[in-house]
């Protein structure tokens, strides 16, 4: 497996974050401060995105590779059945690692999976979008980059409040979507994939009620498939809310890792 990057702070309980498809680990940066005053937070490039290394071939891609990677890295961490969160895609591995009860707990925030088929070609849809608008001229992306309202408008798919992105964020998450290697290849497994178990340990799922690529009534679809996993709905926040919503995102990840 190719090296995977992360960083590492805060004491306590080890609690992991997982990006979404074509972000990097600065995705987490707007809760992470907060919840290191409460844990070992450990935040990575998934493989194939951000600074880590290639996604390994084994075969057809699927997504139990991603969550396969992710228990070869807690192995080699020497860190036992850590808590874990992720988002989009991360929120798909997040839940696959709780049915195989290698974590001990998993927040899910507005996960892959629950989708119908129109629900998943509209979610590729604007994806590809996204990653078509990473490719923009440079010069156009600093332009945008220097004005908030532009800023805001152009990450309007991912977030309700992208103009609270930082320049030089906005610029390095474009510059990430552009050099991920992995995303056509995590978008083709994503094409077979739903969500067809149940986490064996406790679980959150968390909705931004502003999603436009993974709609909110997947949240109910999710709630349908999984009534024993506690559901909340994140008001106001978009499809990555941790930039839209750190305070509610940090209080229900928090939640959900005392009650475990």
């Amino acid at each position: 497996m190719g090296e995977i990057v992360y960083s590492r702070k805060g004491t306590g309980d080890p609690l992991v974050l997982i990006h979404g498809i074509g972000h990097r680990k600065e995705a987490w940066n707007p809760v992470s401060d907060r919840l290191a005053a409460h844990h070992d937070v450990i935040v990575l490039d998934l493989p194939g995105f951000g600074a880590s290394g290639q996604l390994p071939r084994h075969g057809r891609d699927r997504m139990d590779h991603l969550a396969d990677a992710l228990e070869t890295f807690f192995a080699e961490l020497g860190i036992d059945r850590p808590h874990v969160v992720g988002n989009s895609l991360g929120g798909a591995i997040a839940l696959e690692l709780a049915a195989r009860g290698s974590v001990r707990s998993a927040t899910a925030l507005s996960p892959a999976g629950f989708w119908t088929e129109g629900g998943r070609l509209w979610a590729f849809a604007v994806l590809m979008s996204i990653r078509l608008s990473a490719f923009m001229p440079s010069a156009v992306a600093q332009q945008i980059a220097r004005r908030r309202w532009a800023r805001g408008l152009a990450m309007a798919s991912l977030h309700t409040h992208g103009r609270r992105l930082a320049p030089d964020a906005f610029l390095a998450d474009l510059r990430a979507l552009r050099e991920c290697t992995a995303f056509n290849r995590v978008l083709r497994a994503g094409a077979r994939y739903a969500y067809r178990t149940h986490p064996t340990v406790p679980a959150t799922i968390a909705w931004g009620t502003k999603d436009r690529i993974l709609l909110p009534s997947q949240a109910t679809r999710a709630r349908t498939l999984l009534p024993n996993v506690t559901h909340v709905p994140l008001p106001g926040a978009g499809h990555v809310p941790m930039i839209d919503e750190p305070e509610l995102v940090t209080r229900v990840i928090l939640e959900q890792v005392r009650s475990a």
